[in-house]
């Protein structure tokens, strides 16, 4: 009953995206506000009916409604509430109802929040996405239905994934499609702007919010992602540039990008095309990204789907998508011309952009390495593959050279660098640059990108501190002449200039956090310890400092699995800390999987995994001692922390 009231309402909703595009075509064309007001209602209907398809796809997982194909291939009695509650997004054709949920939930917020504001470029955002979501709801409806009935209904399901029952899949597939999905907002505005002619500023400030919370969102999907993968995967690191982590990556790199770029075009008039053309390359990335999950292109442990029908579906859909944006782009090329001009290479506007065309490249690297397979396997029907050699030969150098421009850009001016300021500003952080280096030598970091990364973290964070200890110098002064004048404590005036300027000092905790981040890959990329070893019960191995005892083997259970357990004592300097590492075992899937021990300070990580048996009494291990990975999970909280503050900012631009 509740999956064909699921199955009418989407159905409803597909015809109302139809209508709302329609009718609010009709408004634009005949100038008649009421058929836009019909377009609106239209998109409201559809968020409710598309609540209620969602709503009816979770009731039947929590009710064990096995007579419905999608519940019954992702589920099962013995699978706990907390993962029946969040399956709708455990394959395919759930996640696809996810992405349009969000997708009509956030054309919701977006003109209802700027129905009065921006009466031009409302009509087009409803045709846009609209057209957007009518796309999508047709994948769903006839390629991807989650609402197919099963007769005879089986007594019990398949169970869900053993890789997805972890609280990992609760939280890293919404927050990665709120980012994805998020970037369709300043997309739709970006398009709205160039057909109604008005290619100015306005789309970049109604749009700042959208583009800062789809971007973190995406950040927070990643990095749960790369933590999941650390825990899960049993391979000791985050990253293993996997396709479908390189899917995320890529929209990520092309938005850094837009971020930056679009306050050039606030406070000089410069790069409006080019801002243009990184939100629909935006955008399109994160419908790529779609199409290699969803395809069964890419062999990935993220690409469970594996349907050429799918596929092709959103191939062409992209395809359009990109001919149309395009299409309107060259069109109205005359709209954007810029009177402005760089007037220097040594400027901040120069800086912004070359840190753009370092971000266009590394997403151009990725998407080569990605992509290249699948050249080769289609047209010679030869299969390769490229790893972290390429990546890390290709990508680092560019990284190291954003990191650079990330501490040159806060001393210089804009139109020009001004000399005097210069010779006054660069010491200190040079200074703490050569700190570094010196740091690096006393570590015996032997590696030149190590080498190089470390020293640019001094200089950059020297770059930053000097910044707002001159802008607290300035702000001091400044009282000092008002009438009457204020004598402010540096404290006082920081508070001051940290209420006024949001956004400023936002990214400045978001530079902070890459640059702890940075710590993060140095350390658990070059000073990583793994050991793979043979023990029986009451066996004993050094690691660090770590003295690691093997106490005995166990086993263990829980829901739907039961374990092998292995029990370690691990101690350091007085410290003694049990870890317990699990091979599990889930009743209705032969899929074996690991669950790392792992004890996390500030300084490492020790973690170690359970292997397969020798013999009698006698395991295989492999144990890891990752120096400063805490560093990535602080790191990237910092940098959402300092998005969450420019985010509070208003609409002024300075």
């Amino acid at each position: 009953m509740w999956i064909e009231l699921g199955h009418f309402a989407a159905i409803i909703a597909f015809l109302l995206t139809i209508t709302q595009t329609v009718t609010t075509l009709i408004g634009i064309n005949r100038s008649q506000p009421a058929w836009i007001r019909v377009g609106k209602q239209a998109n409201q209907a559809t968020f409710a009916l598309l609540t209620l398809a969602g709503g009816a796809i979770i009731a039947a997982f929590l009710n064990f409604d096995f007579s419905v194909r999608y519940v019954a291939e992702h589920s099962s009695l013995e699978l706990p509430i907390f993962y029946r509650a969040t399956a709708l997004w455990g394959g395919h054709e759930g996640s696809l109802l996810l992405w349009a949920w969000l997708l009509s939930l956030f054309n919701t917020i977006a003109i209802q929040q700027h129905w009065s504001t921006h009466t031009r470029s409302v009509p087009w955002l409803l045709v846009i996405l609209g057209a957007l979501l009518c796309g999508f709801l047709i994948l769903i409806l006839f390629l991807s239905s989650p609402f197919e009935r099963l007769i005879p209904p089986p007594g019990n399901g398949r169970d869900l994934n053993p890789m997805l029952q972890d609280p990992g899949m609760v939280f890293h597939p919404p927050f990665l499609y709120m980012g994805y999905v998020g970037f369709a907002i300043p997309y739709a505005f970006a398009m709205a702007a160039l057909i109604t002619g008005q290619a100015s500023d306005e789309w970049i400030l109604a749009t700042r919010r959208w583009t800062l919370f789809a971007w973190i969102t995406l950040t927070i999907g990643i990095v749960f992602g790369a933590y999941w993968a650390y825990y899960v995967l049993g391979w000791g690191g985050y990253w293993a540039w996997d396709p479908v982590e390189n899917a995320s990556f890529m929209p990520w790199l092309t938005a850094t990008a837009f971020l930056h770029s679009i306050m050039v075009q606030e406070r000089r008039g410069l790069f409006k095309t080019w801002n243009l053309f990184l939100i629909i390359t935006t955008f399109a990335l994160s419908l790529l990204g779609t199409f290699l999950v969803r395809s069964g292109v890419l062999s990935s442990v993220h690409a469970f789907a594996s349907d050429p029908g799918r596929g092709v579906y959103i191939l062409v859909f992209m395809s359009v998508l990109l001919l149309f944006s395009f299409g309107v782009l060259v069109l109205r090329a005359e709209l954007l011309r810029s009177t402005p001009r760089l007037e220097s290479l040594l400027s901040k506007e120069s800086a912004f952009l070359f840190n753009n065309l370092l971000l266009v490249v590394a997403a151009l690297t990725v998407l080569l390495g990605t992509l290249y397979p699948l050249a080769v396997e289609t047209l010679s029907a030869a299969k390769v593959s490229v790893g972290a050699p390429y990546y890390n030969k290709v990508f680092i150098p560019i990284m190291l050279g954003i990191l650079l421009l990330m501490g040159i850009a806060p001393v210089i001016s804009w139109r020009r660098a001004i000399p005097s300021r210069l010779k006054r500003d660069l010491p200190i952080p040079i200074l703490l640059g050569l700190l570094g280096l010196g740091l690096a030598i006393l570590l015996a970091v032997s590696h030149p990108y190590g080498v190089a990364t470390i020293a640019l973290m001094g200089f950059v964070l020297g770059t930053h501190l000097l910044d707002v200890v001159r802008a607290v110098q300035a702000r001091r002064a400044a009282a000092l002449k008002e009438t009457p004048p204020q004598n402010l404590a540096p404290l006082t005036a920081l508070r001051l200039l940290l209420s006024r300027n949001k956004r400023r000092y936002g990214g400045l905790l978001v530079h902070m956090g890459v640059v702890m981040m940075c710590a993060g890959f140095i350390g658990s990329g070059l000073f990583q310890q793994e050991m793979d070893i043979t023990l029986s019960p009451g066996d004993s191995v050094q690691l660090g400092n770590w003295q690691i005892t093997l106490e005995g083997m166990g086993s263990a259970a829980k829901y739907n699995w039961t374990a092998v357990e292995a029990t370690f004592r691990a101690q350091q300097n007085g410290t003694t800390v049990i870890l317990k590492p699990q091979k599990r075992n889930y009743g209705k899937r032969s899929q074996p999987i690991t669950e790392a021990a792992i004890h996390t300070t500030w300084r490492e990580d020790l973690y170690i995994i359970l292997g397969d048996p020798v013999k009698e009494n006698l395991w295989n291990f492999r144990l890891y001692r990752n120096p400063l990975v805490t560093w990535l999970w602080w790191g990237a909280g910092l940098i959402t922390l300092g998005v969450a503050f420019a985010m509070l900012q208003g609409r002024r631009t300075t």
